[in-house]
């Protein structure tokens, strides 16, 4: 995640900061808790930046990216000849980050063996190269994060209790975006002006009122990291300065030949107009009817397309600028908004 993306200001979000704000300047181990793409790096970096050590280094390292043997060179480095292919000494990001902090992600998925030897460099500052001797000392604020239960993890037997107790001296909750309706929106149109920015775009039109409804009705199980993504797909899509954006693709993964919905067969579709014709009863209001018969198509149109203005307008054998005057007129989106 960008450092752009530390944007919001519900509740839940602005708590998450201000505990973060606080714990800066205590020069304790923090254990930051959230789901994936919730910005717990950007909550590593708040602590780092705002506590004494922030002219010193932050390095950072996923734990759940390297296997176990690399993991344990990573962290504490190896000497020249420690396992084949060690042809000199490697500086690992204990060694790097001397002096100033070191964020691990997604610790929760290092091994026992790795664990042991953070505990013991919490608890004393000292550890050794892999294939090396020599004890080393090291002054590193370590900030930890994972997306799982790492209580869980303990009653498992997959994480070690005493190294949670060390690691804990406080806990920063982030809140998942689903969490943080006032924030969604607000998001939203911060990546897209970023996107139109980085398209040369010179003006970001904004959302329809249908795409506005997609935002905020989604649940975005990949949090702020997933509406990202698909904000900016929108606009590089869209690719238009004056028109706003109609809708979103959520699913990119949906392929182009399968609707998500069942579409109904043509043959139902006509005998149940025949059905609505045969049961009109008169008198009635003509024009009226006209209205909404012509109201109707329009919304199954839109409804068949998914939404898609231009494939909704060749379905009724309108030109887009006439469909678009079309729904303005019957206010199923208005112009303004889309």
């Amino acid at each position: 995640m960008r450092k752009d993306s530390l944007i919001g200001e519900s509740d839940a979000f602005l708590s998450s900061l201000d505990h973060a704000s606080q714990l800066a300047g205590i020069d304790r181990p923090i254990l930051i808790l959230g789901e994936r793409g919730t910005g717990k790096e950007l909550i590593a970096q708040r602590l780092h930046f705002l506590s004494k050590r922030w002219d010193e280094p932050l390095i950072s390292l996923n734990c759940a990216a390297l296997s176990s043997g690399t993991l344990d060179s990573e962290l504490f480095g190896h000497d020249a000849g420690a396992f084949t292919g060690a042809k000199q000494r490697h500086q690992g990001r204990f060694e790097r980050a001397d002096g100033g902090s070191l964020f691990l992600d997604e610790l929760t998925t290092a091994p026992l063996t790795v664990q042991e030897k953070l505990l013991r460099v919490i608890e004393y500052g000292e550890y050794e190269r892999v294939g090396g001797s020599q004890t080393l000392r090291t002054d590193v604020r370590l900030i930890c994060a994972t997306n799982q239960n790492p209580q869980e993890m303990v009653t498992e037997k997959k994480f070690r209790a005493d190294l949670l107790d060390r690691l804990s001296f406080d806990v920063i909750h982030l809140p998942p975006l689903r969490y943080r309706e006032q924030d969604v929106l607000l998001l939203a149109e911060h990546f897209a002006i970023k996107m139109c920015q980085e398209m040369n775009l010179a003006y970001f039109a904004g959302f329809s009122r249908y795409a506005q409804h997609q935002i905020l009705d989604y649940d975005w199980p990949g949090n702020v990291r997933e509406l990202r993504n698909c904000i900016e797909r929108a606009v590089f899509k869209h690719n238009h300065e004056e028109a706003q954006i109609e809708s979103l693709q959520l699913n990119p993964f949906i392929s182009p030949w399968e609707n998500e919905q069942v579409k109904t067969p043509t043959s139902t579709i006509l005998n149940t107009q025949e059905e609505q014709t045969q049961t009109v009863i008169l008198p009635l209001n003509l024009k009226q009817f006209q209205i909404e018969q012509e109201r109707n198509l329009l919304e199954q149109a839109l409804l068949e397309t998914q939404h898609h203005q231009r494939k909704a307008a060749e379905k009724l054998g309108i030109t887009y600028h006439q469909f678009r005057g079309l729904l303005k007129k019957h206010q199923i989106l208005d112009t303004n908004k889309g």
